[in-house]
């Protein structure tokens, strides 16, 4: 990156964190004070609805903020992709290039849009980094995690835990137990909430080691889909050596780091499983 460029992305991205945080706590405290014994809900109901609609805008208005996307210059490819996709029914609208290189020389792809329809999106690393077979069956991985609706399950299931949280917080706002706890004398609300995140942040620590592991139990099931669409395991053997190579993997972790802070397995183990038998 030029420093110009991060100059004018640490402004950016200032600027757009505070105006969603803005939002999300005048409109959360406006909550409180408007209901004060069902907050809980309501704040939880708007989170919910927050997050969905920023999840449906951002390709549209905060993705382009900070990259440049055009349409792919691979007719072949594009209709491979389009071909492959179509087997699982996957409805692809477009398929586009970003400029991550101004940034980075990390490779990757991904999908984006809420619904049936989707759009692919490819590094120009990537582009520049792998032949067709590679990308097709990197984009077959990311094609496992909709089709085992991995994305769904995960917000589902972080929507349950943050719902249960929300309202086990509310209970101990509205006792004296923080206070206590800490031999504070008339302390007020906010000083309950600061109290109370930094508590939950110590609670939700040792937790980290679960979330790790269903993260990683989704990609080896995207991997296993990868290799059964594609049918091309030395393309996605390849296509991982170099992800890991460009993006500086460490080949070797500690078992025990891994296990608890991994989102996905180690390159090595999982080269290992791509080239046993489908």
């Amino acid at each position: 990156m030029t420093p110009k460029l991060w100059t004018v992305d640490f402004f950016k991205s200032l600027l757009l964190s505070t105006l969603i945080t803005g939002v999300l706590l005048s409109v959360g405290f406006w909550i409180i004070q408007s209901s004060p014994h069902f907050w809980w809900l309501w704040i939880w109901g708007f989170f919910l609805v927050f997050s969905l609609f920023i999840m449906y805008i951002s390709p549209y208005v905060i993705e382009p903020l900070f990259n440049k996307f055009s349409p792919l210059e691979a007719p072949e490819l594009e209709t491979r992709i389009k071909e492959m996709m179509q087997k699982v029914n996957i409805k692809i609208s477009r398929v586009f290039r970003m400029d991550a290189s101004k940034r980075s020389r990390h490779t990757n792809a991904y999908f984006s849009g809420i619904g049936k329809v989707k759009r692919i999106i490819l590094y120009d690393t990537l582009l520049e980094k792998m032949d067709h077979d590679e990308i097709l069956a990197v984009l077959a991985h990311e094609a496992g995690h909709w089709k085992k609706k991995h994305v769904l399950k995960m917000i589902v299931g972080m929507e349950i835990i943050s719902f249960a949280g929300i309202y086990l917080s509310y209970r101990i706002l509205q006792s004296e137990l923080l206070l206590h706890l800490f031999r504070i004398q008339n302390g007020t609300f906010f000083t309950k909430v600061v109290l109370l995140g930094f508590i939950g942040s110590i609670i939700a620590f040792p937790f980290t080691p679960l979330g790790s592991y269903i993260s990683r139990r989704f990609e080896r099931e995207a991997d296993r889909f990868s290799c059964q669409l594609s049918g091309n395991r030395e393309a996605m053997s390849n296509a991982f050596i170099k992800l890991s190579k460009d993006n500086l993997s460490n080949l070797h972790p500690h078992p025990l780091y891994a296990a608890f802070y991994y989102s996905h397995p180690p390159v090595v183990e999982r080269i290992r499983e791509i080239r046993k038998p489908c």
